[in-house]
């Protein structure tokens, strides 16, 4: 089971060595330091900070490191929960020695890699899985460009196989029989210090989220009916909003097409629920929680099995981005025209995929 408080306080651990070690790397690996200036660039150009380089690139720099760790944990619940098979980072039981037997089989036919390429070659596993090649996605994640060092790979991969001295079981185990990703919200809140300021990070509460829910979906769903019902967060951090509506969609097409596929239903729940969240890190995690909550819905035990379900979830600033209609007739201002009299806001950071955006928030 996992245990929320020693994950955080070990992740965060974890991310200062990360952050450390990406930040060494940034200063003398040419090719990530001119990534990093030409990302800044086209921010300042755009708008979208104030910020000298060095206070932009440190939160840049985070929120690689948060990749990072978020790609394991991912990995992690996947594997500790029989989501995939083969033991790829670490695991209870013979599960460790056997992830350690595939990077031993990995460096065989790799011999001159790092650690950090085998953990780039888990990551390229998993991203051909159905439902996760979002959350792994070559153009968007920050793993591809910004890579941790060899070394801090290594200690990373030695982190996730370490097991208790006094019990020998695995430190940090991720099986769960009902499949609870709420610890990721603690995760969201409380893992970046630097984040949390720079985002006013902050979970709603259950009650207030199931408050607002009866008081907002449930009447919709009466004047508007269950197929033009559509309902988005545009502030969603960690996915408490969608998680919280996507049972309750779901319920409702149960109740209307009791003989329809439970994919099929499924997967109209989530075209129902819909996140934009500035924070690419809050958005990845939206995004895992909801397929997680899908293929339990959809009794999927096998990631290689399941239908590529559609995750509506994306990082960007919804008061910028998307299609902005109606706003051609009125005299807003030459300031406020060049934000958003346009139609579209052209400028995205790496992590926002300004496609989704677009459809998201049209």
């Amino acid at each position: 089971m996992i245990d929320r408080k020693s994950l955080l306080f070990d992740l965060r651990r974890q991310l200062k060595r990360l952050e450390q070690d990406l930040a060494e790397r940034a200063g003398s690996v040419p090719v990530m330091a001119a990534a990093l200036e030409a990302e800044y660039r086209a921010a300042r150009e755009a708008e979208r900070t104030g910020d000298t380089f060095r206070v932009w690139r440190g939160g840049a720099l985070t929120q690689a490191a948060v990749a990072w760790l978020l790609g394991c944990v991912f990995v992690r619940f996947a594997e500790d929960n029989a989501l995939i098979e083969t033991a790829l980072i670490a695991g209870p039981g013979e599960r460790n020695a056997r992830a350690a037997d595939r990077q031993t089989l990995y460096f065989r036919a790799h011999p001159t890699d790092s650690d950090r390429d085998y953990l780039l070659d888990v990551f390229a596993e998993v991203e051909s899985l159905p439902g996760m090649e979002q959350l792994y996605d070559r153009k968007h994640n920050p793993v591809w460009r910004y890579g941790i060092s060899g070394d801090a790979a290594r200690d990373l991969l030695a982190f996730w196989r370490a097991v208790d001295p006094d019990t020998g079981a695995l430190r940090h185990d991720f099986t769960d029989p009902e499949w609870d990703t709420r610890f990721l919200g603690d995760l969201y809140q409380d893992l970046s210090d630097d984040a949390k300021k720079r985002f006013a990070l902050l979970q709603t509460p259950e009650f207030v989220e199931e408050f607002i829910l009866d008081r907002t979906l449930t009447p919709a769903l009466d004047e508007f009916g269950l197929a033009g019902i559509r309902l988005i967060d545009p502030a969603c951090g960690s996915g408490h909003f969608l998680l919280g509506a996507f049972p309750r969609l779901l319920r409702e097409w149960f109740g209307r097409e009791p003989g329809t596929s439970e994919r099929v239903l499924v997967q109209r729940a989530l075209d129902g629920v819909y996140g934009v969240d500035v924070n690419p890190f809050a958005a990845a995690i939206a995004r895992f929680r909801l397929l997680a909550a899908a293929l339990r819905a959809a009794r999927v035990q096998r990631l290689e099995e399941a239908p590529s379900f559609r995750i509506h979830v994306a990082a960007g600033d919804s008061l910028l981005h998307g299609r902005r209609f109606g706003f051609d007739e009125l005299d807003l201002g030459s300031e406020a025209e060049q934000l958003i009299g346009r139609k579209e806001f052209g400028h995205a950071f790496l992590a926002e995929d300004l496609d989704a955006l677009n459809r998201i928030l049209g």
